[in-house]
């Protein structure tokens, strides 16, 4: 009997969504975490999508108008890693957010069974994944802070390296560059264009095609820059 091996492909976690009844109040309370602010688009009356990053986070947050039926405050324990979970509590409160005191599960991390599961105080070993604190957005949408300071083996990917790229190339590159935005700069208002740049170079670095490229720059400059055609 012979097997097929099957090679694993990438599914990175991309995006969250979450339900919020009042996109302004919700976009505000998010800017104050000094999250980064990737979107904020609206097509018309009907539709509106606003997208952040929390610093360092490979994943995203949406919401908006007409974006999901999910109720506004529905989720709960959106869990954001942290390695020093005092100083995010300070700096978050710093912010006017109201956060949580720390505490372990008597039960272990996310054990949410018995009659109080949650513990006052930091895990007494002080062990990574064992102290969390929380906090809410005002629709209620809740987050865990988790302190992991050392990973545990197999916790995390090996990073894979691109390939590097010779000087001629990367002349080439943005050279090409240059060419695009010079088309996108006869037809939009003033703007640093290195902001276009940093758009269209990440994009081709990623394996989109030129003109995949520059609409993706394009994107970036309307969407988030608020950069429209003349």
């Amino acid at each position: 009997m012979t097997t097929t091996r099957t090679e694993r492909v990438d599914m990175k976690l991309e995006v969250v969504v979450i339900g919020v009844s009042d996109v302004d109040r919700a976009k505000v309370f998010y800017e104050r975490l000094g999250w980064r602010l990737d979107a904020d688009f609206a097509k018309d009356d009907e539709f509106r999508v606003i997208q952040f990053t929390p610093h360092n986070s490979q994943a995203s947050l949406i919401f908006g108008k007409g974006v999901t039926s999910m109720k506004p405050g529905s989720i709960n324990s959106l869990t954001l890693a942290v390695d020093n979970i005092e100083a995010v509590r300070k700096d978050l409160i710093a912010r006017g957010v109201k956060v949580s005191e720390v505490f372990h599960y008597a039960g272990g991390p996310f054990n949410n069974t018995g009659t109080n599961p949650r513990v006052s105080g930091h895990d007494a070993e002080g062990r990574s994944y064992f102290s969390f604190a929380s906090f809410e957005d005002p629709d209620g949408n809740g987050y865990l802070l988790q302190e992991i300071q050392t990973r545990l083996p197999g916790r995390e990917w090996k990073p894979t390296r691109a390939g590097g790229m010779d000087v001629a190339t990367l002349a080439h590159l943005l050279h090409e560059t240059e060419e695009h935005h010079g088309q996108y700069e006869k037809r939009h208002a003033k703007h640093n264009w290195w902001d276009w740049y940093a758009g269209y170079l990440n994009a081709r670095l990623n394996g989109n095609s030129a003109d995949e490229a520059a609409g993706a720059a394009d994107r970036y400059m309307e969407q988030v820059l608020h950069i429209l055609p003349l």
